[in-house]
């Protein structure tokens, strides 16, 4: 796979060795909106011992992401809006796999978030299917979502993922690029010189943190479904992702 940016020379590590190692079921997440090519440099000086996830010889895989919501937008709103109660619904395909998923994640009064997922088949990936609506119904319900019928895929995201072990931190990242979006009626949004970094860490700060922080980047709050539709939708309320919007999404192709 072409384009990819991790260098080519760090060992690869298989996905049953990075889950043993970095599982990270209770982490601290950051994200990081930045030129791709500032990402390039990053990833160059990052320590030889760094491992790059590899699946049947290849370290880089094509996800996709279908959002359902509601013709007005409920789960969006409930994000933007900061709403303690929440969910997203989605499916997640790995193209070059086949495999697909129907991911619910879901946020109560407690603000504790929730994220489960229900094998799917991938040529399915565009639509709720009668047994994605009975598994996602009784959450969404509790949520206040009372016909979750209701819910049509609204935008659908597509981007190359790497995926990093650590191993000075036990910690690992993801590097997602290529980065592309497309509404239900048909805007579409390109943002080729852009990545978005995400490292995963059980509190401490990892390497590839510290890297970043010394090149003047910090956290940013983006999210693929809510600042990609927000950059989409003009008339939505998007506070929440005004910084990142303004910074990276203004000149997108």
């Amino acid at each position: 796979m072409s384009g990819l940016l991790a260098p080519g020379a760090l060992p690869p590590i298989t996905l049953d060795e990075l889950l043993e190692r970095a599982a990270l079921q209770t982490r601290v997440d950051r994200k990081y909106v930045l030129p791709r090519a500032d990402a390039a440099r990053m990833l160059a000086t990052l320590a030889p011992e760094t491992r790059v996830l590899e699946i049947d010889g290849a370290r880089g895989a094509v996800y996709e992401s279908v959002y359902f919501d509601t013709d007005d937008l409920l789960s969006y709103r409930m994000a933007a809006l900061g709403r303690r109660r929440r969910f997203k619904l989605r499916t997640r395909s790995y193209l070059d796999s086949g495999d697909a998923f129907l991911e619910l994640k879901t946020k109560g009064a407690r603000s504790v978030t929730v994220k489960e997922r229900l094998a799917y088949e991938i040529e399915h990936r565009d639509e709720l299917t009668p047994a994605g609506i009975a598994y996602a119904a009784p959450p969404l319900v509790e949520l206040g979502l009372d016909d979750p019928q209701l819910l049509q895929p609204t935008l659908v995201t597509r981007y190359v993922r790497e995926t990093l072990y650590l191993p000075g931190s036990g910690s690992r990242a993801t590097v997602d690029t290529e980065l592309g979006w497309e509404a239900a009626a048909g805007e579409q949004l390109a943002l080729p010189d852009l990545a978005i970094v995400e490292t995963k860490s059980a509190g401490a700060a990892s390497e590839l943190d510290r890297l970043l922080w010394r090149s003047g980047h910090r956290p940013a709050r983006v999210s693929k479904f809510g600042t990609g539709l927000a950059a989409l939708r003009p008339d939505l309320p998007s506070h929440k992702w005004n910084r990142v919007l303004r910074r990276h999404f203004a000149h997108a192709a």
